[in-house]
Parts: C-alpha cells; sequence; structure tokens
C-alpha cells in the first residue's frame, strides 16, 4: 500500500494522533531503537547529559520522556541530577517508563506526569535543566514548548535537545539518506507492526528545521549561548542553550 506524501505524514497530525501513534508503537519502541541507531543512542544520551553541566543536587525535567531512558541516565546511581521529572503524552510510553523506573535503583529520584510540552504543569523557574531526546520534531507549535521550556528553567538552568540531522559529508549523506528513507521505514514497520510509525520517522525529520534555523528559534525563545554539536558524523545534533 503507497505511503501518504511526506508532507502529509506530518503535518495532519494532531497531537491526539501523535499519541495514539506512540502508544501503538510503545511495546517495540526500545528495541527499534537500539537496532536502528546501531546502540548509538546511549552515546548521544550521555552527551547530553554532560552538556547540562550539573553539580549534583539538581532537578531535571525530562520533556518527552517517551521510556524514560534519557531520564534514568539522568538519574543514574551517583548520577547528575538529585531528581529527575519525565513528561509525555502517551499512556503507553509513560506506562513502560514507570515499569522501567521502578525496576532500577532510582525510582526515589524520578516521577513521571501526563502533560503535552506546549502546557508543561511546573511552575515558572522549578527546574535547574531540561532536556528533550528526539521529541521536538513531533511538538506542533516547537515555539511554544520553547518558551514553555525557559519558562520552568530558572535562570542559568541549561537545556539539551537531541535531534536527527544528516551527514555533511556527500557519500556518506548518500547512504545515510537511502538507510533513512528506505530501510528504515520497512524495518520498523516490520518490527513494530504499525503501518506508518516508521515512514513518518523520516518524513518528520525532513521537516524539521536546518540546525541554524533552530538555532536561530532557541534564542527567538529567550535562550542565550545556543550551539549545535553534531554527534556521529551529523547523524544526530546535540542542541544547547542557557535560560536567561
Amino acid at each position: 500500500m503507497p505511503q501518504p506524501p511526506p508532507d502529509t505524514l506530518v503535518a495532519d497530525r494532531t497531537p491526539d494522533d501523535m499519541a495514539r501513534m506512540f502508544d501503538q508503537i510503545a511495546g517495540r519502541y526500545d528495541l527499534l531503537n537500539r537496532l536502528l541507531s546501531g546502540g548509538r543512542d546511549r552515546v548521544w544520551r550521555v552527551r547530553a547529559v554532560e552538556s547540562l553541566q550539573l553539580q549534583g543536587g539538581e532537578t531535571v525535567l525530562d520533556l518527552c520522556t517517551g521510556t524514560a531512558d534519557l531520564l534514568l541516565a539522568l538519574a543514574a546511581p551517583r548520577g547528575p541530577a538529585a531528581r529527575v521529572v519525565g513528561i509525555d503524552f502517551s499512556v503507553e510510553m509513560l506506562r513502560l517508563a514507570s515499569r522501567k523506573i521502578h525496576g532500577s535503583t532510582v525510582r526515589g529520584a524520578a516521577g513521571l506526569l501526563r502533560g503535552d510540552a506546549e502546557r508543561i504543569p511546573l511552575a515558572d523557574r522549578s527546574v535547574d535543566g531540561a532536556t528533550i531526546g528526539f521529541g521536538i520534531r513531533n511538538v506542533r507549535d516547537r515555539m511554544a514548548a520553547l518558551e514553555e521550556a525557559r519558562r520552568v528553567l530558572r535562570p542559568g538552568g541549561r537545556l539539551a535537545i537531541l535531534e536527527f540531522g544528516a551527514p555533511g559529508a556527500a557519500p556518506v549523506r548518500a547512504v545515510y539518506l537511502w538507510y533513512f528513507r528506505r530501510l528504515l521505514p520497512l524495518v520498523g514497520r516490520l518490527v513494530s507492526r504499525h503501518g506508518s510509525a516508521y515512514a513518518y520517522l523520516p518524513a518528520s525529520v525532513g521537516a524539521f528545521p536546518a540546525p541554524d534555523a533552530f538555532c536561530a528559534l532557541l534564542e527567538e525563545a529567550g535562550f542565550s549561548e545556543v550551539r549545535c554539536e553534531r554527534l556521529t558524523l551529523g547523524i544526530v545534533c546535540l542542541y544547547s542553550a542557557r535560560a536567561v
């Protein structure tokens, strides 16, 4: 069955549509992350945590927490954050996240809330750091989400965002784009048994702003010290910024 055009795959999805899609793929989400990233997703999360420059006593928000992999990296035993709050709009993702937290050694330091990144259910200036791991492209109003992140961050608090990019070197870029647009949706569909979720992934990445444009968006949202670090040949971008 032919897939809808990429623009339609992205533009026509409401927040409720997105939540339902992630509910449906939640059970195989972690397996596919490991498989499709070749295990590099763990390295990317470690680098995001390091970029927050935490000292050990902070409270950190993990937006679009999914199954809580980044949250657990933040709250690992003797980890950098004293307390982490994860927020997501998918009930099934949060259910799996809760199971993982309660099976870990950090459950006392981590909490979960169902919520929308565009309307974060936390008080102004209530966290010292914030992360978004591969979720900002799924937010309809990115500026609203970034402004909300700045609102809940204390002055000087850092934001770290992981998002997909594309390699700069032409030969590597060509191979990667073939994999990302052709092979990844096929493997994702076979493993997740969901017809469109992994066709949506390359479509959503293709619709996401280029690094310079997204850095400009962060500055417009009121962040300073904005930078983009390209990881694994540019496959992933780590955006970091400080709340003013």
